[in-house]
């Protein structure tokens, strides 16, 4: 069933919602007065694209449809959320509020605020208990990291389906259960940034260098890790007792000016403005948004690897988008008389090489990939695995035939060949809907771990696949099958 979303508000914020949700298979309904909105929407659409589907190992759903709302009556009706994204006023969101509960009385509202209290938000609402803040943080298709905050009336409920419903579309709901201005993040962010400004305004740094000192240390360990972890690991065997014994003192020291503010003369706004002007160069917002978007997602996949951080939030996204496309099937569910698709998923930016084109180490992981799928629906999965048994590759053979690039969204299809005592033999195609793009053709053999010799697998994985290869044999032979390299396609 396809799920619905208004959006209010089609700025920054308001556009990257859209794009997490459409991406991610909702249809978005979105009301901005600018009348430049359609355009802004779409530039953000553009680099969503480019760069979230990058993030998972799974294809996302078919891309939901987005439709522009002349008036937030329209946007709201009979949607079971709505998302509030306009300016940082109390009186323009009130004036909101009261539109939408003209409209819809029982959709939760979430507000994206940055830092009003969700109790000040609320006050005048019909319906109080259906109103939450979700403050997410930009970009908002790429970071995980959503800030859940109840007011005084909020319904506890409403928190719980805001966690699943948050997760759903691969974010981390983070609940700050204590009633803040400025809720968590933006209090830690705020603070570094206030002493930046202080820096700047008694010349001490540029703000070049100012980006750098984050950049090229601390910011590294910030992707990973938050502040008390990175001070706990800094403290050394004895960690954070021994960090603050050592460096408590310091805390007292005037290193900071964390409750002081610059004054904004429109001298030193210019000032500031010139120099991010000039450290930004040549590239455009769009362009410095795609740079961002590219680091980002190297960031996050290279988390991935260990189940870490926000890369673990990607990782559980995959789980979800699996079943959603039937890449959870098991050997139960599949038709033994037509090849098994063993990958759906969309070729992430760091995949492609200097021809612009993906490069050979990422075929054979697309092939792997495929084929590990394959030993895990037949039953050959980590709990088997830590029996002491498993498939290793014996010989691999993959034709290159079509080019792919950054954004192509594959499909593998795999035959199996032969499927009896230690032998697996598989046959993959990837796909570009009807487009061919390569072969990968795969020799496996059951070993034991233990003595790392070929050895018979499970019964039940060896019934797994005489059922799947048997039905198999009944499709054409792949005429490339067996063959060695320099032999006609």
């Amino acid at each position: 069933m396809t799920k619905s979303v208004a959006i209010v508000g089609g700025g920054v914020i308001g556009g990257g919602w859209a794009a997490r949700f459409l991406l991610n298979g909702w249809d978005v309904r979105l009301y901005d007065p600018d009348p430049n909105s359609e355009r802004k929407i779409g530039a953000v659409l553009e680099n969503a694209r480019r760069a979230l589907p990058g993030l998972t190992d799974v294809a996302l759903p078919k891309e939901g449809t987005l439709t522009h709302c002349k008036k937030v009556s329209d946007t709201v009706l009979g949607c079971d959320l709505i998302v509030e994204a306009v300016p940082e006023r109390l009186d323009v969101k009130h004036s909101v509020y009261a539109e939408i509960e003209a409209a819809n009385a029982t959709g939760l509202i979430a507000s994206s605020t940055s830092g009003i209290m969700p109790t000040d938000l609320q006050s005048q609402l019909q319906h109080p208990e259906r109103l939450i803040v979700a403050h997410p943080f930009n970009p908002v298709y790429l970071l995980p990291l959503v800030e859940l905050v109840a007011g005084q009336k909020t319904d506890p409920a409403n928190i719980e389906k805001a966690k699943a419903l948050y997760s759903s579309i691969g974010m981390h709901p983070l609940h700050c259960r204590v009633e803040i201005e400025g809720f968590l993040s933006d209090r830690l962010q705020e603070a570094l940034w206030r002493e930046a400004l202080w820096l700047l305004k008694d010349e001490v740094a540029t703000a070049e260098e100012l980006d750098a000192a984050i950049a090229y240390g601390p910011g590294l360990r910030w992707a990973q890790m938050g502040t008390m972890q990175t001070f706990h690991l800094a403290g050394g065997e004895g960690g954070m007792r021994a960090m603050l014994a050592m460096f408590g003192p310091c805390l007292k020291w005037p290193w900071t000016k964390l409750m002081d503010v610059p004054d904004l003369t429109d001298d030193f706004v210019e000032m500031v403005g010139d120099q991010c002007d000039t450290q930004s160069g040549a590239l455009s917002p769009r362009d410095l948004e795609r740079v961002r978007d590219s680091n980002l997602v190297g960031i996050i996949r290279s988390l991935r690897a260990g189940n870490w951080g926000a890369g673990a939030t990607t990782k559980a996204h995959d789980q979800t988008l699996a079943a959603l496309s039937g890449m959870d099937a098991m050997a139960a569910d599949i038709d033994p008389t037509q090849k098994v698709v063993t990958s759906k998923r969309t070729v992430p930016l760091d995949w492609t090489d200097y021809n612009g084109h993906m490069n050979e180490a990422r075929y054979l992981q697309a092939f792997g990939d495929a084929t590990d799928r394959f030993m895990e629906l037949v039953g050959c999965d980590a709990d088997y695995i830590s029996t002491g048994g498993s498939y290793f590759t014996a010989e691999t053979h993959i034709r290159h035939i079509d080019e792919v690039h950054a954004g192509t969204r594959i499909e593998v299809r795999t035959q199996v060949l032969l499927g009896e005592g230690k032998k697996m033999h598989l046959w993959h195609e990837m796909y570009d809907g009807a487009r061919l793009l390569a072969t990968g053709e795969h020799m496996l053999i059951h070993v034991s771990l233990e003595t790392r010799r070929p050895s018979a697998p499970s019964a039940a994985i060896e019934a797994n696949l005489i059922r799947i290869a048997q039905g198999h044999s009944a499709l054409p032979r792949p005429d490339a099958a067996g063959a060695s390299v320099g032999v006609r396609k």
